[in-house]
């Protein structure tokens, strides 16, 4: 067992991007990467076995507070874990739960001790504190675990951003007291990482950067982007906080974005990415391809025999047309649903893949601008 481990393999010449490798006791991760969010042990409408051929995924998300609620950690404590209970091999990150918990406006109280919040499924009260959250993720089986921390909304006053920001790095302190007084659940490491947060103001994300620098953990997160601020906002956010965050640490933007976003955070220095929209928006019949946006809803696509995607190294997006995809989301076949979603997580892995390669062959910052241009074209 050892600690989570970062190879910084090469740096672009002009950009800030980075291709390096993240090592875990699952296995290694190559960077920059995109991780499938499968949220309660599951990627929807995905199998384990699509996610490894398919897909090509890496490791994976899980979420804690869905989790937690169901199937909840007795379950997962007699199966040995999350790998072993979804029969998922490869690393697993758990994020807090922070950000569930806060989008129950209606049904959550914040204190200085944690939050109060009800349950989804049956209205049950529980508290979720630093310590009870650490120790959650331990029992969930994570290989990174998240920070409890209090993501703020946008548009978010100044002053409620510091509160809010001041209350996350105490209570991030809190984390690594428990996270450290505690060991691991299943005889592998497990890694905290710790979130960057501040809102859209670049002296609180200055602040916070540098306060979650010096809790020297194996990696770095950023949180509270991509929660409707302009674009341009994010990317300023995100370089600037990559421009504290030290070098030698792998950094994850949460929950962003669109293919769009991804390139051009990679270029500001992101390693790591996770975001439901690849299956949320395949789901509803839009799918990032090679050549741009398709919605397969429409008529133009009827007859259409090609490939979704011949573009890219995957058996379903190669095998299916577009006529036979748009005819099973027509008729509401799930199967449509299935196909769509692995599509779209296909082609994200196969564009994070696509810019580690143009990383390592210098040739990244041109590469991106043509890539940028193409992938937001709607056909």
């Amino acid at each position: 067992m050892a600690a989570l481990q970062f190879e910084l393999q090469r740096k672009d010449e002009h950009s800030k991007a980075r291709a390096g490798k993240i090592i875990t006791d699952h296995g290694e991760i190559e960077t920059p990467i995109f991780m499938p969010v499968g949220t309660v042990g599951s990627v929807k409408a995905v199998t384990q076995q699509q996610l490894h051929n398919d897909i090509k995924a890496q490791i994976i998300l899980g979420n804690t507070y869905h989790l937690y609620l169901r199937p909840g950690l007795e379950v997962l404590e007699q199966a040995g874990g999350l790998h072993k209970f979804m029969n998922w091999n490869k690393p697993i990150l758990t994020d807090s739960g922070g950000y569930q918990v806060f989008s129950l406006s209606g049904t959550r109280k914040i204190t200085e001790d944690g939050v109060m919040f009800q349950s989804h499924i049956d209205g049950s009260k529980h508290l979720f504190t630093p310590e009870r959250v650490m120790d959650i993720q331990r029992r969930i089986g994570a290989d990174i675990i998240m920070a409890f921390d209090e993501c703020t909304s946008y548009p978010c006053e100044y002053a409620h951003a510091k509160t809010s920001m001041q209350l996350t790095h105490r209570w991030l302190k809190r984390c690594f007291d428990q996270f450290n007084n505690t060991t691991n659940a299943y005889g592998y490491t497990q890694n905290l990482f710790p979130i960057v947060q501040g809102s859209v103001y670049k002296d609180l994300r200055g602040e916070s950067s540098s306060f979650i620098s010096s809790m020297n953990a194996t990696g770095n997160a950023i949180g509270g982007l991509s929660v409707g601020e302009p674009e341009e906002m994010m990317y300023e956010i995100c370089e600037s906080c990559c421009d504290i965050l030290p070098i030698e640490k792998p950094r994850y933007l949460m929950g962003v974005g669109t293919p769009w976003n991804i390139l051009e955070c990679i270029a500001l220095g992101i390693d790591m990415f996770d975001c439901v929209m690849p299956t949320r928006n395949g789901r509803n019949a839009m799918l990032f391809t090679t050549k741009g946006v398709i919605n397969i809803d429409n008529k133009k696509w009827e007859n259409d025999f090609s490939p979704i995607d011949d573009g890219i190294d995957c058996e379903v997006s190669n095998h299916y047309s577009k006529a036979y995809l748009r005819h099973l989301m027509k008729s509401k076949e799930i199967l449509g649903l299935t196909i769509a979603s692995v599509h779209n997580l296909a082609f994200y892995l196969h564009l994070v893949q696509e810019a580690r390669r143009q990383i390592l062959q210098s040739n990244f910052l041109s590469w991106k601008k043509d890539q940028v241009e193409i992938l937001k074209q709607r056909l």
